[in-house]
């Protein structure tokens, strides 16, 4: 199968985007969902709900992928096309965005952080100049969920962990 990975997208190391660790899990997990709305016989989708509540427990990883998810059909409809991304399985794609991710993540990134200047500009490009309100209202609804004024990492009291027991 082959990505929509564009030869003559610029690729940007990930750690120049100054995204936090949730935010990183959040690429991984959009990733997939990017491979099933590309070849949905993959059902890529379960593997980033699977990458999500492994990383984050059931309650807060079904949430984060469920409004992530929302935040990319809002994008791809705002489109009207595909946008560019690298294979998630890729050890050497791994460290890199293409140009589309990078905007992905730093509006994810901007909204958690109110800057919506920066996050108007991303989504606009993302959605071909024109700002889509659906995108928006949805990057918006992740924001408030997932607000990086709080450590969106911890676990909610009560979630059980795993340990190894000998």
């Amino acid at each position: 199968m082959q990505h929509a990975t564009c030869p003559t997208d610029e690729l940007h190391p990930i750690d120049g985007l100054g995204l936090d660790e949730f935010e990183r899990g959040i690429l991984k997990v959009l990733r997939q969902f990017l491979v099933a709305h590309q070849a949905p016989e993959t059902q890529a989708w379960h593997r980033g709900f699977l990458i999500a509540v492994e990383r984050w427990g059931e309650p807060l990883g079904l949430a984060a992928a469920h409004a992530s998810s929302k935040f990319l059909k809002a994008l791809l409809r705002g489109r009207g096309d595909l946008l560019t991304f690298n294979d998630p399985l890729s050890t050497l794609a791994r460290d890199f965005a293409t140009d589309h991710e990078a905007l992905m993540m730093i509006a994810l990134h901007a909204l958690r952080r109110d800057q919506t200047s920066t996050a108007r500009d991303a989504i606009s490009e993302l959605t071909n100049g024109r700002l889509d309100p659906e995108a928006v209202h949805a990057g918006l609804a992740f924001a408030s969920r997932f607000s990086a004024g709080c450590d969106s990492q911890e676990r909610p009291p009560g979630t059980p962990a795993l340990r190894l027991v000998k």
